[in-house]
């Protein structure tokens, strides 16, 4: 049997990077606003900007963009410049995005388990698809990759705990049954994020 060559990984070119920003920025506005209208959260920053924006006079769109601000320069000394100039680019979207999408997506009827399920699928899908252009959407991985370089403590726990923390603190925000909903939304993202986004599988850059 001939043997395979493996094939050579190709960077994405700028009007590549820009459709896949839009549309996967977009998808994960659309699970802000399922998420948002029924008063549930999601992990890491984004979850944390959607609890804040429930306790603090302010939208989404301005916490989701403030509380990752801390993270560029972790991001800039971690991952170089142009990740973290696509990360800036797709926070700035996703936070533009949410400012708009309320105005063209309403809901008088939305279940939420429906809405945490859907939600955690359209976060999950855009994510994906940032992801593979070279950005991220939040600081705790980058935060996680920093204390595990400079600590030693593995980077996957990082994340966990601080998931761990937002969830017990909305617990103090939210009815606690939105809180165990959002946990399953949360979930469904990770399984897609899991599932789908994998070197072995996925060869462009």
């Amino acid at each position: 049997m001939a043997r395979q060559e493996p094939h050579k990984s190709v960077r994405h070119s700028w009007h590549e990077d820009a459709q896949a920003f839009v549309l996967g920025t977009f998808l994960c506005a659309v699970s802000v606003q399922f998420l948002t209208a029924s008063g549930l959260i999601t992990g890491q920053t984004a979850g944390l900007g959607v609890l804040l924006s429930y306790v603090l006079p302010l939208p989404f769109a301005v916490t989701f963009f403030l509380v990752n601000i801390p993270f560029y320069v972790l991001g800039y000394l971690r991952l170089g410049a142009r990740f973290t100039i696509k990360t800036f680019l797709a926070v700035a979207l996703v936070s533009g995005f949410s400012e708009l999408v309320p105005l063209y997506l309403s809901f008088e009827t939305l279940n939420p388990w429906f809405a945490a399920f859907f939600a955690g699928a359209t976060a999950g899908l855009g994510l994906i698809v940032i992801f593979r252009h070279g950005a991220s959407l939040g600081g705790i991985g980058v935060l996680g990759l920093w204390m595990q370089d400079r600590f030693g403590i593995q980077a996957g726990w990082v994340q966990l705990g601080f998931d761990a923390l937002l969830f017990a603190a909305a617990f103090f925000v939210l009815d606690p049954m939105l809180v165990v909903m959002s946990l399953a939304g949360a979930v469904v993202v990770n399984l897609i994020i899991g599932v789908n986004h994998r070197q072995d599988r996925y060869i462009g850059r």
